[in-house]
């Protein structure tokens, strides 16, 4: 028998970050494990839902044939890939990190987006000023007032 469940597959843990006030022009981020976003959705819904309510519309900016892409070159921020979740109590905007991102860029794009505290010794470093650009480029799409951390 063929099954599309797969219960032999390991529990992941979901690598997502929220602000704590809801409603801005970012609200968090969510660090994809791999490159099958649909497969990773229902556990991103799940945890959601005590927040959001019941999940009643989720919007992409990136095209569905592929999976999210992140575009930062030579210092200019390009369009980058944001999820519009809307559940009955509340709506986010999450920055999706792609599963290739570097380890150190994903977790200060993980910060930035939610607004969380970034020790200062990372401030000088690559990572902060390439996730920076980042979260504020998706911030400037949005077509809200860029608040920088």
């Amino acid at each position: 028998m063929i099954s599309d469940r797969d219960d032999h597959r390991p529990a992941t843990r979901l690598r997502l970050t929220l602000a704590s006030e809801l409603g801005r022009d970012i609200d968090g981020a969510w660090w994809l494990r791999t490159v099958r976003t649909a497969r990773e959705l229902p556990e991103l819904i799940a945890t959601l839902k005590g927040r959001l309510g019941e999940i009643v519309d989720i919007n992409v900016n990136w095209s569905l044939d592929g999976p999210p892409r992140m575009t930062f070159y030579g210092g200019e921020c390009k369009r980058q890939p944001v999820m519009t979740l809307t559940g009955a109590n509340a709506e986010i905007s999450l920055l999706v990190v792609p599963s290739t991102t570097s380890a150190a860029l994903a977790v200060m794009i993980l910060r930035h987006a939610a607004r969380l505290p970034i020790e200062p010794f990372h401030l000088d470093s690559d990572a902060f000023k390439t996730a920076e650009g980042i979260v504020l480029a998706a911030r400037a799409q949005r077509g809200l007032p860029v608040t920088s951390l």
